[in-house]
């Protein structure tokens, strides 16, 4: 259950944009980013999925205009939504602040990047 709606939440995510990267990283969860560049600092959300549950975070979610309340956290800028079921996000207020939040990337982006589309692991593996 977790697997599929991680899958789905992907999905809607890249759903709002087409011509985002998808940064993958392991640290604590394995963690989707996506960015309007190839940089991690150019990043809009994240989806960290943990071993019994995961969540749709913003970079810069205090700075969002969330009129639903469903931005949950206390730090100086990421903010959250726990998701349980495909209802938590598959709204129009989830996208509203997808769109949002691509649009304070596109802004702060330092340099253009020719890179898009892509998914890129930046898990560093072991050498043999």
């Amino acid at each position: 259950m977790l697997i599929d709606l991680f899958t789905d939440l992907r999905e809607f995510v890249l759903e709002q944009s087409k011509d985002c990267n998808e940064l993958i990283y392991h640290t604590h969860a394995l963690t989707a980013v996506f960015t309007t560049s190839d940089k991690l600092q150019d990043a809009f959300c994240m989806i960290p999925i943990y071993s019994n549950h995961l969540n749709l975070g913003f970079n810069k979610g205090t700075l969002l205009k969330d009129p639903g309340k469903l931005l949950t956290g206390t730090g100086k800028l990421i903010r959250h939504i726990d998701v349980e079921k495909k209802s938590d996000y598959r709204n129009a207020e989830t996208k509203a602040l997808i769109k949002e939040a691509i649009q304070f990337s596109l802004k702060d982006r330092g340099t253009f990047s020719d890179c898009a589309g892509q998914t890129i692991s930046k898990i560093k593996t072991k050498e043999r």
